[in-house]
């Protein structure tokens, strides 16, 4: 039976064109560098899905299938809006573990930001995959953990790796050559987005996407012409990762293009 307090596979996309549009308007903020928090913080857990499934199908950060798929298949989880911060908390990762030492393992379940719990009010919460819940136990006590409900839990950030894996941009369904969307994944490191910034082909200007929602992002003007280079700024640290010629002039919406960089811990 399932702990989730509401149901949150299809937040984000309500009004999903017409928010597009609106929200690609905006203005991206300015990211200041910061270094990295690596503290253990106090929070609460429950667990949704299926007892050993992999969570969410999609979430609101935008991944859609990838989610059920290695890397990110059974290690997703939710977060309330304090760590989904409007969706630039999209990527992120983390470590959780529980701490009842007759159930709890001493090894922490590491987590990647898929989704957000909008339900999930108060201090931080954490909503993972069945799975990923039941890997906090010590071997063989996944299920009596699972029953438990929610949980207290300590959490800190931690590097996101994805072994073999390089940052890749994917072509949001309905972009044109006036409005591109783009989706980023596999960002290792930090694992989110605070700036990005796109150039065309032939031109030394960097021009600013804007945040729409989850891991997103949109460039409203135009006509523009590849091949694009992309430029991202990691919201925790400032870190900045420039993909020169990563997405072709033949470029089609619903394709990913995979750099050949990745922000490494």
């Amino acid at each position: 039976m399932s702990h989730t307090m509401l149901s949150h596979s299809s937040f984000g996309r309500r009004f999903f064109s017409v928010w597009f549009l609106l929200k690609c308007l905006v203005v991206s903020a300015q990211v200041q560098k910061r270094v990295p928090d690596l503290h253990w913080y106090p929070a609460t857990a429950t667990w949704y899905g299926d007892p050993e499934g992999d969570g969410s199908t999609g979430g609101a950060c935008g991944y859609g299938s990838l989610v059920d798929v290695k890397p990110l298949r059974a290690r997703v989880g939710a977060v309330n809006p304090v760590l989904f911060k409007n969706g630039e908390g999209c990527g992120a990762c983390y470590k959780v573990r529980c701490l009842d030492k007759s159930i709890c393992s001493r090894r922490a379940v590491t987590i990647i930001v898929t989704d957000e719990c909008p339900g999930c009010s108060g201090g931080r919460h954490f909503d993972l995959s069945g799975a990923a819940f039941g890997h906090m136990a010590v071997a063989g006590e996944g299920g009596p953990l699972r029953n438990r409900g929610e949980l207290p839990v300590l959490y800190r950030r931690t590097p996101c790796k994805y072994r073999g894996k390089n940052i890749a941009f994917h072509v949001n369904e309905g972009s044109t050559d006036y409005w591109l969307s783009l989706l980023v994944e596999f960002e290792g490191g930090d694992g989110d987005v605070g700036s990005m910034h796109i150039k065309e082909g032939g031109s030394t200007e960097w021009l600013p996407m804007n945040h729409i929602w989850g891991a997103t992002w949109c460039l409203n003007g135009g006509p523009i012409k590849g091949p694009f280079s992309v430029k991202l700024t990691t919201l925790s640290t400032g870190k900045v990762l420039s993909a020169k010629d990563v997405i072709p002039s033949n470029w089609s919406p619903k394709a990913t293009y995979t750099s050949r960089l990745n922000f490494f811990p």
